[in-house]
């Protein structure tokens, strides 16, 4: 149809640069963690890279991105870049935010 929205085309073979910032070994970071974890092996299972940062380790990494709240998650590539704060208990939000569909 004319004027018809359309997702974009996503390619199943992209892969995915995350990282997530949290705040030490606390439990609202292990639980992020652990989420974003199940999330990345159930759909996008060998196409990601994730790097977990401690903001009270590298203070400078979060400076740099401006993280003002943990747990926070940039997606790095594919571009556009997106963060997500807070809860990454949602499958259906993450999708969203990633450019992940959830029937991959």
């Amino acid at each position: 149809m004319v004027g018809e929205a359309r997702e974009p085309a996503v390619d199943p073979e992209e892969r995915y640069a995350l990282r997530l910032y949290v705040t030490g070994a606390t439990p609202s970071s292990s639980r992020a963690i652990a989420q974003l974890k199940a999330f990345c092996e159930k759909f996008l299972k060998g196409r990601y890279r994730l790097e977990v940062v401690d903001v009270y380790q590298q203070p400078e990494l979060a400076d740099e991105e401006r993280i003002l709240a943990t747990p926070t998650l940039v997606k790095m590539s594919p571009l556009p870049l997106r963060r997500i704060v807070g809860s990454l208990a949602d499958p259906g939000r993450l999708s969203l935010r990633l450019g992940v569909p959830l029937d991959v």
